[in-house]
């Protein structure tokens, strides 16, 4: 089969407004299910991080309040655990887009910090995007599609149907007070059209080869998308 390209943060803090830093980096959850879904038809995976650093799980992700209770927290991190590929990552600075069907951003607030103002990230974004491989990005994964700039200084993804953590999400998480920016205002300033679902309830949306989930509870939806354009 096929090898799909995971770009996942590298950084295990999001720095608040204030200048404190906010534990983080990916969440579980939004790793595990698509991770699962590729594997189980036979796709190869490949982890790419800035620096090629291993990726920082949020270990708030693997609380029980966050997978259904005690039963799903321990079989999240023991899948975790089995994802021998988040320990070899590459550098995302030598991806070369060629050897991959798809590319796949999961999220949590890791990305904030670091995917959304890396330029080879963006680089690698804006050569997905013109591809036609499908690219998926899920939760606070569209932070990345900020930093995915043309020649001409727009925004690759400016007139592309999205979906992304909403404000309303972010406030309820606590968070959205606290924060130097929120999600679903950057990316509407960058002129995505962010197409905003019901809080925490599975939300994707699929624009040409662009696949975008809202939350956690987006993620498997969002594989399955993957798959199917995939065939």
């Amino acid at each position: 089969m096929s090898k799909i390209l995971f770009v996942m943060t590298g950084a295990d803090h999001w720095t608040l407004a204030d200048g404190t830093q906010h534990p983080t980096g990916f969440w579980a959850e939004e790793a595990v299910a698509p991770y699962e879904a590729f594997r189980a038809v036979g796709h190869e995976i490949v982890v790419a991080t800035p620096g090629g650093v291993v990726p920082p799980v949020d270990k708030g992700s693997l609380a029980p309040e966050y997978n259904g209770g005690q039963e799903g927290a321990d079989r999240v991190a023991a899948a975790l655990a089995a994802m021998g590929e988040l320990q070899r990552p590459i550098r995302l600075e030598d991806v070369n887009l060629d050897d991959y069907a798809a590319v796949f951003y999961p999220g949590g607030h890791g990305p904030m910090e670091d995917l959304a103002v890396d330029a080879a990230s963006g680089a690698l974004l804006v050569d997905a995007l013109a591809s036609g491989k499908p690219l998926a990005v899920v939760c606070h994964g569209p932070a990345a599609l900020l930093a995915a700039t043309k020649d001409d200084g727009s925004n690759a993804f400016a007139g592309y149907r999205a979906a992304a953590f909403t404000n309303a999400e972010e406030t309820q998480g606590g968070l959205a007070d606290k924060a130097r920016w929120l999600l679903e205002d950057r990316l509407v300033e960058a002129g995505v059209d962010v197409q905003v679902g019901e809080p925490w309830a599975p939300h994707v949306v699929v624009d040409r080869n662009l696949i975008t989930g809202q939350n956690p509870a987006s993620s498997a939806p969002l594989a399955a998308e993957v798959l199917r354009k995939l065939g």
